[in-house]
């Protein structure tokens, strides 16, 4: 995976700083009996012998298979520890010398050349020191390279990644984030038994077709104009301006995807306190208050049913929810919430915390809309709408319940001054999306 070669993201980044990629077949006459025999005699041993000859070639097949088979294997887990470690370093034996590497904003080619953009990227290079910070990698899958043919072919393998580095040389430091796939062509031969001899990318955000299979690599992801990739990068090095503080930590996620108008996560299980509400200032506090030396974490999180026609805050025939997360399942741990902190489950229910119970969330992967208006109804539900329209063409499905309500997460505190960070969420339906 890759960005920018390095002469061509220093001017990127200046740019930015201004404005501101069979044998013959026998056949005989009438023979005498001696030489017939001595045909039989013949013919059964060059039976006997097509016969050892098929089966050792029968073998030899089955053998270059079961080797190919096996370095199909090596090669996905060589690129999952390539990319772990950000390419270094990275093993040469698998990629033929004149490599071609291409993505939405240069073309390469040449181990040498790749390594190199590589370690700018990373800053092991002088001017990536200068440039970048903080360069990672993560892989979210390694698929594809089937074998077929007999042996004689072998399918591209598809990397998932996201791939996120600060532009230290602007005095705001920006990070750029890019999701996406890299497709990796391949051949038979090398020194390992199967070279890479191309390898493209394609970022979620500008290369994904409309209404596409979200599971159909080859038909979802086109090459766009260089240009529409250029503005892509430079608008994410924009100073974001005064934000509003979070209220609290934020709940961590993994980002999956940064799409054209949206974001995929993963969050992990966690477990936190809800309750109902009329106005969102009376949740605060009532979960304030609850939750003091808790240690909650951001966002808060709120359900409220989805009817266009009424006010977020002036439903009455049915409740809406609002959740403060407290404790999340860490790596390594599985993917249901973890047990409540016992403070919380000796206080939820009881006496003056009678409307306040403990709720459990497992692992989930959720499209995300971002918001910067204030989380009025009219406003949430028609983010909501919106990012069901671009789930729809990018061929994401949402769960079936889901389009009964709207869930909404607020980061910022309810008075809070500044850009303030409002979003909706919607759950993403298992086999709806391609991680």
């Amino acid at each position: 995976m890759k960005l920018p070669s390095s002469s061509s993201a220093a001017v990127l980044l200046v740019a930015a700083l201004l404005a501101c990629p069979a044998a013959d077949a026998f056949s005989s006459t009438t023979r005498s009996c001696c030489s017939r025999r001595h045909d039989v005699i013949l013919s059964s041993t060059a039976a006997e012998a097509g016969a050892a000859e098929s089966t050792s070639s029968t073998t030899d097949d089955e053998t270059e298979l079961k080797s190919l088979t096996t370095a199909v294997s090596k090669l996905k887990r060589v690129l999952a520890k390539e990319y772990t470690s950000f390419f270094n370093p990275m093993v040469d034996s698998w990629y033929a010398p004149d490599v071609t590497f291409d993505d939405p904003m240069t073309s390469l080619s040449g181990v040498d050349s790749y390594r190199k953009n590589v370690d700018m990227l990373a800053g092991r290079t002088l001017m990536g020191k200068v440039l970048f910070d903080g360069a990672g990698i993560n892989l979210h899958s390694v698929t594809g390279g089937e074998i077929v043919n007999n042996g004689r072919h072998v399918e591209d393998i598809v990397t998932r990644w996201t791939l996120r580095l600060t532009a230290k040389i602007l005095p705001w430091s920006p990070e750029a984030v890019f999701s996406g796939v890299s497709v990796y062509k391949l051949e038979v031969g090398g020194p390992e038994g199967l070279l890479i001899v191309g390898q493209t990318d394609y970022w979620d955000s500008i290369n994904i077709q409309p209404n596409t299979s979200s599971t159909n690599v080859k038909e979802q992801y086109q090459k766009v104009s260089k240009s529409i990739a250029v503005n892509d990068f430079l608008a994410q090095l924009a100073p974001d301006g005064f934000l509003a503080p979070t209220a609290a930590p934020e709940l961590p996620y993994l980002l999956l995807r940064r799409g054209n108008g949206y974001e995929i996560r993963k969050y992990p299980g966690f477990v936190g306190i809800e309750t109902p509400y009329q106005r969102r200032d009376y949740g605060f506090g009532s979960l304030g208050a609850f939750a003091k030396g808790m240690n909650a974490l951001a966002p808060s999180i709120m359900k409220v049913w989805n009817d266009d026609n009424v006010d977020d805050d002036s439903v009455e025939d049915k409740e809406k929810m609002m959740m403060w997360p407290l404790k999340f399942t860490l790596p390594g741990e599985g993917t249901e919430a973890p047990p409540p902190p016992a403070v919380a489950i000796d206080k939820a229910g009881d006496g003056q915390w009678k409307s306040i119970n403990i709720a459990s969330r497992s692992e989930r992967i959720i499209a995300i809309r971002t918001f910067e208006d204030a989380a009025m109804g009219p406003v949430v539900r028609n983010a909501d709408r919106e990012l069901r329209d671009l789930l729809k063409r990018d061929g994401l499905v949402p769960t079936d319940e889901s389009k009964d309500y709207v869930v909404f997460a607020q980061y910022d505190a309810v008075h809070s001054m500044g850009k303030r960070r409002g979003e909706v969420w919607i759950d993403l339906k298992d086999g709806g999306h391609p991680f």
